[in-house]
């Protein structure tokens, strides 16, 4: 018995040699087996020249050509990297000249404020709003609206203001501290407030006028801090949905207004997912002045110490 419907005659059917196609993946692409002892260096030279394990390496080599060139490596960045626990390594490559800006929104600076006075940050939300404790925190709130008010009267950044405000008192854990880190090595540190948007606005000390002033005075010292992007400079986001990539998009837009010739900087997004805007911002924007972009997706306290110990490890000795 045969099938009653007809089939398709592929006699006349064109086909090639697949030593004529183009083939995406070849061998020699492939990933090396890990070696014992042979480092940071040479496991991410045994990665696989393909998707994220090509993009890592040129990345690194991005931040380390512009570091070589004296040209900026600015990194924005969401609190969740402070909460994975990795303001250590950041600090690290401030101190090793590698960061030239950082950049936080407000509750980036209410973390690192809180680890560098107490050692400890991050509450249960769930349990304070029940309560209705959630954010109250006084010294949290005081330290930081003082900072504010501080910066507008002083002529400061915040988190200019921030960071000398822990120096001053002698934070116990400065040395894993952003913004006392960045104050001491002379690395801009710009704090981008929502009003609103943080647990120390709830609280009588707030000054929405002082705040918002502070806040202002760094998105602009944030916009002078990229001007010399162009021919090879980096801008980095960590995890920054929203917040950080559109006050990019104003900073990079008034420098281009201003005369600035940003072609040729790259621009990169690593967060263990993908939003629409900090792609639009960082990764397309990028491109179309004339810039390469890059996208990096993984858990913070993986992809950020890979990231991190393959520039220390090429960019030893040089800078």
């Amino acid at each position: 018995m045969t099938s009653k419907y007809p089939s398709i005659d592929l006699t006349g059917l064109n086909t090639m040699s697949i030593k004529d196609r183009k083939s995406k993946v070849d061998v020699v692409d492939f990933a090396t087996p890990h070696c014992t002892g042979c480092g940071i260096t040479g496991f991410l030279n045994n990665l696989p020249n393909i998707f994220a394990g090509q993009t890592i390496r040129a990345v690194i080599d991005k931040i380390v050509a512009a570091r070589k060139m004296d040209k900026p490596v600015a990194i924005t960045m969401g609190a969740h990297v402070i909460k994975c626990g990795l303001s250590p390594m950041l600090a690290d490559l401030m101190r090793r000249g590698v960061i030239t800006s950082l950049s936080l929104n407000g509750a980036g600076a209410i973390h690192d404020s809180e680890i560098a006075r107490f050692g400890r940050t991050s509450e249960d939300v769930v349990e304070g709003m029940h309560t209705g404790m959630f954010g109250m925190a006084v010294e949290t709130a005081d330290f930081l609206n003082t900072a504010a008010a501080t910066a507008k009267s002083e002529g400061l950044g915040f988190g200019e203001s921030l960071g000398k405000a822990l120096l001053d008192c002698n934070a116990p854990h400065n040395d894993v501290s952003l913004l006392a880190t960045a104050y001491q090595c002379n690395v801009p540190l710009t704090v981008h407030v929502s009003i609103g948007c943080d647990i120390v606005h709830m609280h009588p000390s707030a000054n929405g006028a002082a705040i918002g002033d502070a806040s202002m005075h760094d998105f602009r010292i944030l916009t002078e801090a990229l001007r010399n992007l162009g021919g090879g400079g980096v801008l980095a986001n960590l995890g920054s949905a929203v917040v950080l990539p559109e006050v990019v998009l104003k900073a990079i837009t008034m420098l281009i207004n201003l005369g600035c010739d940003l072609s040729g900087m790259t621009g990169v997004n690593l967060d263990f997912v993908q939003h629409y805007r900090s792609n639009q911002q960082i990764v397309a924007r990028v491109r179309e002045i004339g810039g390469e972009g890059f996208v990096l997706t993984g858990h913070h306290e993986l992809m950020i110490p890979l990231l991190a110990a393959g520039v220390v490890e090429k960019l030893e000795g040089i800078v």
